[in-house]
């Protein structure tokens, strides 16, 4: 992929109110533009060589980002190699984690006040969109005894007339239908469908939802799109976005799937 005319793309996308665009990152990645502000969500920038697709945008490069989201302390999802180079080329871009990876996020380099570490039920500014977080379960979730707060998160975006909903890695759990739903309508969803086995708990890979049990939540959201995530980058953790696309269309007829490409606009129109 061109680089730089990517970022041309992605800075010169209009998103009128009440319009969003999005770019699929692989993984769990994805670029969010509402309005003039432009949010980096679980991208996995580092080179590896176990990496089945290459970093679309290399670490170095990455530029024009108001706020870079991990949710969860992973390296495809918070990628301390990138966030160290991002703390440094990006020096007006805040960082926003589950608050208990803080001491992790501070020896990146980048400073009290950049950070913003989030817990269940926060919410946190960025210009004029509002992150707001939500308890996620990878595989467990492991509440912190002493503070209640979650290792791993999920995002709900919501500016410019628009709410999207980043699942990050989870499970799904009781009262996680609930508390999505209180937040009003979503008009895009990406969730990860790699599931879980035994062949991988053995070789302490953890899991997330199945790809049924994705679409089922996602039937019962009722999303303005479905987009299936966390199926493309490790040989041993993959996942089947058409047989997720195929289930969705069964079972729940008429609800939008949209399987991403990395790097392609994706435009999201407001509720």
């Amino acid at each position: 992929m061109d680089t730089d005319l990517f970022l041309q793309i992605v800075q010169g996308t209009p998103t009128p109110v009440g319009t969003a665009a999005m770019w699929w990152m692989g993984q769990m990645g994805l670029w969010v533009k509402l309005g003039g502000t432009v949010l980096s969500m679980d991208y996995f920038a580092s080179e590896r060589e176990d990496r089945r697709v290459p970093p679309p945008v290399p670490a170095a490069q990455v530029r024009g980002i108001d706020a870079f989201l991990g949710t969860h302390d992973h390296l495809d999802h918070i990628d301390h190699e990138a966030w160290q180079v991002w703390a440094k080329n990006c020096p007006e871009a805040l960082f926003i984690f589950p608050a208990l990876h803080a001491e992790a996020v501070t020896a990146d380099g980048i400073t009290q006040e950049r950070q913003r570490g989030m817990g269940e039920g926060q919410a946190c500014q960025i210009g004029d969109v509002t992150v707001r977080a939500i308890a996620a379960a990878h595989e467990f979730l492991h509440a912190d005894p002493d503070t209640g707060l979650h290792p791993c998160l999920q995002y709900i975006i919501e500016g410019n007339g628009v709410r999207l909903y980043h699942a990050g890695d989870t499970l799904r759990y009781e009262g996680m239908l609930g508390k999505l739903q209180a937040l009003g309508h979503i008009d895009a969803a990406l969730l990860p469908i790699n599931g879980r086995d035994g062949e991988r708990y053995r070789r302490n890979c953890i899991g997330n939802m199945t790809f049924q049990e994705s679409a089922d939540l996602a039937g019962e959201l009722r999303p303005g799109v479905v987009i299936p995530g966390h199926w493309d980058m490790f040989a041993g953790n993959l996942g089947d976005p058409a047989a997720f696309a195929d289930y969705l269309d069964a079972k729940y007829p008429g609800l939008p799937c949209r399987i991403p490409v990395i790097g392609e606009t994706i435009l999201i129109p407001g509720s």
